[in-house]
């Protein structure tokens, strides 16, 4: 039989050996990491925001008088001219009155011409008193006239002149009335104007809030018209990013509907002004070539070049690592894991520029699986 202290030195040094053989043959091969090799190019620093599609010219198309709608002559989703008649809305009296004041318009000139010609009448008759009163006062100062008739042939001369002289203050009063007629007939026809509403611009109705026969209020928006060629994205970016976006830049819009596709914009505008609580700045994209149809306030995401750096070195973002307060990448060399400090030159989505780095490295990749790793750490790709 084998004696005690036998079995339990076997058992130690079996137990070693599995030890050993996990330590080399499991532990060691669970620091199997991804590796990658940098490259050489150009690197565009790309600066991503998320937005909605709006426009810098919005239009709401709405009665100054309000009233009861009698027609509406378009509708959401659709085209507009310039020029194109919209909305009717009830004038009520506003054309009877109107006619009433043509009607009197009419009347005063009428007037005014009749009261003219009166008065050229009133002048061929004083020619003649005046000749007929010359001739008595003549007579009556060789004695052929009584002072009778003398008196009356200046009486009448004087009457007529009185005529004249009203006549052309009836005159003035008519001009004032035509005056004040076509002025009434301009007022109503400015007012029954406001009752049909007409488009402003070339454009595209992207909302309806109204219907025929509803009663709106003054200023009430009924419809509402977007110039299309202002169309936009209004995009937000943090302030840590929106420094280096200058307007005229290239970028690229994605639109939700529409994640397939890629729409060619340009930095338009940049508010300058930024939100206090959520720290970012509207900048606004405008699309190269309209979608159609487009729709306001659909979510789209934008990514803008803001620039390009030439021939540099490059590694994947989600190789950089943070290690005794360093920044850089680990890289494998003669299976251990070493790390390697970096000078960044720029980050961009998907890459970083990088300086201190060979180009024939082998870059390990960390995942959230896998040990972390420290200098030394066995490792294999």
């Amino acid at each position: 039989m084998m004696p005690k202290y036998t079995k339990y030195l076997i058992a130690g040094i079996l137990l070693i050996g599995a030890g050993a053989l996990f330590y080399n043959k499991v532990y060691i091969p669970k620091t199997t990491y991804e590796t990658v090799t940098p490259t050489k190019g150009d690197l565009s620093v790309e600066i991503f925001g998320i937005g909605n599609v709006g426009a810098n010219h919005i239009y709401s198309i709405g009665s100054q008088t309000g009233g009861r709608i009698l027609s509406i002559h378009t509708d959401a989703g659709k085209w507009v001219k310039k020029g194109d008649l919209l909305i009717e809305i009830d004038p009520v009296d506003i054309p009877q009155l109107l006619e009433e004041a043509k009607i009197a318009a009419k009347k005063a000139v009428s007037e005014y011409n009749a009261t003219e010609k009166e008065l050229v009448s009133l002048y061929a008759q004083r020619q003649l008193a005046e000749v007929t009163y010359r001739r008595y006062a003549k007579l009556k100062a060789q004695s052929f006239a009584s002072k009778a008739e003398y008196d009356k042939a200046k009486a009448d001369l004087g009457v007529i002149d009185a005529q004249i002289a009203a006549t052309k203050a009836h005159i003035q009063s008519a001009k004032m009335e035509i005056t004040r007629a076509q002025k009434s007939v301009q007022a109503l026809e400015e007012k029954a104007s406001r009752y049909t509403i007409y488009a402003p611009i070339d454009g595209y109705v992207t909302t309806r809030k109204a219907e025929v026969a509803q009663t709106v209020l003054p200023s009430q928006t009924i419809l509402q018209i977007v110039d299309p060629k202002s169309v936009w994205v209004q995009t937000y970016i943090d302030e840590k990013l929106a420094g280096s976006v200058k307007v005229g830049q290239d970028a690229t819009i994605r639109l939700r509907s529409q994640l397939e596709k890629r729409f060619v914009g340009k930095v338009s505008r940049i508010v300058p002004e930024s939100d206090p609580v959520t720290k970012e700045r509207e900048v606004d994209v405008a699309f190269e070539d309209l979608p159609m149809p487009f729709y306001m306030n659909e979510q789209a995401e934008v990514t803008i070049a803001s620039k390009t750096y030439h021939d540099v070195l490059k590694v994947p973002v989600r190789a950089l690592n943070y290690y005794q307060g360093r920044s850089g990448v680990w890289v494998e060399k003669e299976g251990k894991a070493h790390f390697v400090p970096l000078k960044i030159l720029v980050r961009g989505r998907t890459e970083a520029a990088v300086e201190g780095l060979d180009g024939d490295s082998r870059i390990l990749i960390e995942a959230a699986n896998k040990k972390p790793l420290k200098e030394g750490a066995s490792v294999h790709g």
